[in-house]
């Protein structure tokens, strides 16, 4: 395995909790025979985006239970001229009342679940952080103090992204031991589930919350089928823990990522960073620790790498 040089990985649209700023110090703990990449809770896909430009998994699987973001996805890899063409459009239709606009589209979207107006939102939204009423409606404000991503902007990134995975990846919108259960030993799964603070609560991030116990109950199976995965779970932003960690009886190996300050610290005034928690399966520990020395010697420069780029 080849050292991992800098490079510039696009991203196909601004969405709270993505993993862009720390896949690098994520990668490093990707063993050198991976099948097939899964990200169960994929999100904004940032980890098998930065895997697939570095050459790190040979198929992705992409899924999520929000159908309509798992149908932007579909977009993304199978039309993004289209997507692109359409996403133009609407910002420069936005342009006389971006506020009104926003509302208008938003309206539109809760009837139609439109991936192209879900772009639009996903590129005005506060913070690029997702909200649902408790019935399902997209009820997230706008950013007026933005018009969105360029246009020009934009399809750079979606072609880029595009270019990365269209060939070479599934998507799916299922529940995620159902994503996960043709997994095989050579594959390698990523979870970023739900944080514990945001999982049935009033401020509704995500279509399904997700119990501790189930997660819990979830990863003792996945350990029974000797299955490699990662975990980023819960973590720590200055003082105030987000959720307690997973059971010992998983026998996980836990690890800390220093992300950095928090965006809502910085809103604050404040100086808090936020450390997240890293867990590796068993099953993967042992296939890390199995790679032949030179492999791991490469690791070693590699996460040296990353951790600087």
């Amino acid at each position: 395995m080849k050292t991992l040089a800098k490079i510039n990985v696009p991203h196909p649209f601004p969405y709270q909790g993505s993993k862009r700023g720390i896949a690098k110090y994520i990668l490093p703990y990707f063993p050198s025979d991976v099948r097939c990449l899964i990200e169960p809770f994929c999100g904004a896909g940032a980890v098998s985006i930065a895997a697939a430009a570095h050459g790190l998994a040979k198929q992705f699987t992409l899924n999520d239970l929000n159908k309509p973001l798992m149908e932007l996805w579909s977009e993304i890899l199978e039309r993004p001229s289209v997507l692109c063409d359409e996403y133009e459009r609407q910002w420069l239709e936005q342009q006389p009342d971006r506020k009104a606009y926003f509302f208008k589209v938003r309206n539109e979207f809760n009837k139609t679940h439109s991936a192209y107006q879900l772009l639009y939102l996903l590129a005005r939204i506060v913070k690029g952080s997702v909200r649902y009423s408790s019935d399902g409606q997209f009820n997230q404000s706008a950013d007026n103090r933005r018009s969105g991503m360029k246009p020009n902007t934009m399809r750079q990134n979606i072609f880029g992204v595009s270019a990365l995975l269209s060939k070479k990846t599934t998507i799916t919108a299922v529940d995620f031991r159902q994503a996960v259960k043709k997994a095989k030993e050579n594959d390698l799964i990523y979870m970023d589930p739900p944080y514990q603070g945001t999982s049935f609560t009033r401020d509704h991030r995500y279509f399904n919350g997700l119990s501790y116990e189930e997660f819990a109950e979830a990863l003792s199976h996945m350990n029974e089928l000797n299955l490699s995965y990662i975990i980023s779970y819960d973590g720590i932003t200055g003082e105030k823990s987000h959720g307690k960690l997973l059971p010992d009886n998983l026998h996980l190996k836990h690890l800390h990522i220093h992300a950095g300050r928090s965006s809502q610290a910085t809103l604050l005034g404040n100086n808090h960073e936020t450390i997240e928690s890293l867990y590796l399966s068993p099953s993967l520990v042992r296939r890390l620790e199995s790679d032949k020395p030179s492999i791991r010697q490469h690791r070693a420069l590699k996460q040296q790498k990353l951790a600087f780029a």
